[in-house]
C-alpha cells in the first residue's frame, strides 16, 4: 500500500475542519430568522394597511428552526414567513428551483379574485401565457391539474383571518407564475368552456428573459415611439434614452412605452428622463419614512424634486404607457408625469405592478441572505398613495378587444396624440 505524505494529510485535515466551520449551524439560522423578523417588524413600512399578525409569524415559525440543516430548507421557510405580508415587493436575493417567480418581473400573466372568482386580467405581450390564446376574462379552474383553490393554498398567509381579497390574488398570482423548473399546465375557463394552456411548450422563458437591446424606437408617421426594454436599473441607459430623444427632436408628438419594466430601477435613470420633459423643476413624488414616525411619534417627510437637463427638453405633446408590468420606479415616472401636469402629456394603461412603497436591503449575519422589503411610503403630490395610481385613460381589458397583430394602446396613443 502507498504511503500518504503527512503534508497531504494535514492539507486534508484543514480543509475539512474549515470546511465544518464554514457549515451553518441549528443556533446561527435561528439567530438569521430572528434578524430577518426584527428587521421587518421594525421597518416595514405598511403593517397598518395589511391584517397580518406579525408576532404571530415569530410564534408559528421559529419552532420549524429546530428540523433546518440545509440552506434550501431555510429559504424556503423564509419566503412562507414573507408570504405573511402579501406583498410583491418584498423578496429574497436567492432562491431554490422550488420557489416561485418573482412577480411581476417572472410571470406572464396577472390575475386578481374578482366577485371571488379568480380571474384573468392582463396578459404579458410576447411571451408563453400571450401566445398560447389567454386572454383577460378568463377564469382560473386549475393550475397543474390542481384545482385553484388548493394550487394557491402553499401561498397564503396563516395569521390573516379571514383571508382577505389582496392576500388570495397574492396567492393566486405566486401559483400562477410557477416555479423554476416545472412547466405549467392552466386550465382555465370562458364562456362556459374549460381548455387546458401550456405557457412553457416552447421553454421556460421566463428563466432567461432576453431583450435585443435596452430601448427600441422607431417613427410612426411624424411620432416618435420609444420602448423600455426592464433596464431602467442601469445607468447606460441614460446616454441611449438621450441619443434617440436627440433624434427625435423633429417629431411633433411622442409616445413612451414603459410597459415591459417590471424589475424596476433607480431615481437617477428616472430623473434622467423625466427632466428631457421639463423646463424647470418639478415635484414628482413623495416620500415617509414611516419607522421613525412609529419610534418617536414624528412623521419624516419630504418631497423629491427632478430639474430640467441643460439642452435636453423635449416640449412637444407626450403619451406614456404602462400596464401591470410597469413595476417599481416604472410606477414613479407615470405618477411623475401625472404630477408634474405637464401640458399636452396624458398615461394610457391598466392599473400597474401596486409594488408599494421604496424597498430598503438588508442582509443575514451568518447565511449572508439579502432581503427587500417596502421601508418607505410613497405617494403622488397630491397626496393619493402611488400604488392607488390610476391612469388617465384606463384600459380594462375585459371590455376592450384586441385584434390579432395589433397594438390597442399603441393606437389610443396615436389617437390621442393627433388630436393635439
Amino acid at each position: 500500500m502507498k504511503a500518504i505524505p503527512l503534508l497531504s494529510i494535514l492539507l486534508w485535515l484543514q480543509s475539512f475542519v474549515l470546511a465544518q466551520k464554514s457549515e451553518i449551524s441549528t443556533e446561527q439560522y435561528r439567530q438569521d430568522f430572528l434578524y430577518f423578523w426584527s428587521t421587518v417588524n421594525e421597518e416595514y413600512s405598511y403593517f397598518d394597511k395589511k391584517q397580518t399578525n406579525w408576532n404571530k409569524v415569530k410564534e408559528l415559525y421559529t419552532p420549524a428552526l429546530d428540523t433546518i440543516t440545509r440552506r434550501d430548507q431555510f429559504i424556503q421557510l423564509l419566503e412562507k414567513a414573507m408570504y405573511e405580508i402579501y406583498d410583491h415587493h418584498a423578496v429574497f436575493n436567492t432562491n431554490t428551483n422550488l420557489s416561485q417567480r418573482l412577480v411581476p418581473s417572472g410571470t406572464d400573466i396577472w390575475a386578481e379574485y374578482i366577485n371571488g372568482k379568480p380571474v384573468v386580467t392582463e396578459v404579458r405581450r410576447g411571451f408563453g401565457v400571450a401566445e398560447t390564446g389567454v386572454r383577460s376574462g378568463m377564469e382560473v379552474i386549475a393550475i397543474n391539474h390542481i384545482p385553484v383553490s388548493m394550487a394557491i393554498e402553499p401561498f397564503l398567509p396563516k395569521t390573516v383571518v379571514p383571508l382577505n381579497n389582496e392576500a388570495k390574488s397574492f396567492a393566486l398570482r405566486l401559483a400562477l407564475a410557477g416555479n423554476h423548473i416545472q412547466p405549467r399546465i392552466l386550465t382555465l375557463q370562458y364562456q362556459g368552456i374549460q381548455q387546458n394552456f401550456y405557457p412553457d411548450q416552447k421553454g421556460l422563458q421566463l428563466e432567461h428573459i432576453r431583450y435585443q437591446s435596452k430601448i427600441e424606437s422607431r417613427r410612426i408617421g411624424n411620432i416618435g415611439y420609444i420602448r423600455i426594454n426592464d433596464c431602467l436599473y442601469d445607468n447606460a441607459l441614460i446616454p441611449i434614452f438621450d441619443s434617440i430623444m436627440q433624434s427625435f427632436a423633429n417629431t411633433r408628438s411622442l409616445i413612451l412605452d414603459c410597459r415591459e419594466t417590471p424589475s424596476g430601477g433607480n431615481t437617477a435613470v428616472a430623473k434622467a428622463i423625466l427632466g428631457w420633459f421639463i423646463d424647470n423643476e418639478r415635484y414628482y413624488q413623495k416620500h415617509e419614512y414611516y419607522a421613525e414616525e412609529k419610534s418617536t411619534g414624528i412623521k419624516r417627510s419630504w418631497a423629491e424634486i427632478v430639474s430640467p437637463r441643460k439642452g435636453k427638453y423635449y416640449n412637444k405633446p407626450l403619451v406614456v404607457l404602462g400596464n401591470h408590468w410597469t413595476g417599481s420606479i416604472a410606477e414613479g415616472i407615470l405618477v411623475g408625469f401625472d404630477a408634474m401636469n405637464r401640458p399636452s402629456t396624458t398615461i394610457i394603461g391598466t392599473d400597474l405592478a401596486h409594488l408599494i412603497g421604496a424597498v430598503y436591503s438588508f442582509e443575514m449575519p451568518n447565511t449572508k441572505i439579502r432581503f427587500t422589503f417596502p421601508a418607505e411610503r410613497l405617494y403622488h403630490m397630491n397626496g393619493t398613495p402611488r400604488e392607488a395610481y390610476k391612469p388617465a385613460i384606463f384600459i380594462n381589458w375585459q371590455k376592450e378587444t384586441e385584434k390579432p397583430g395589433t397594438d390597442l394602446m399603441v393606437e389610443k396613443a396615436i389617437l390621442y396624440l393627433k388630436k393635439r
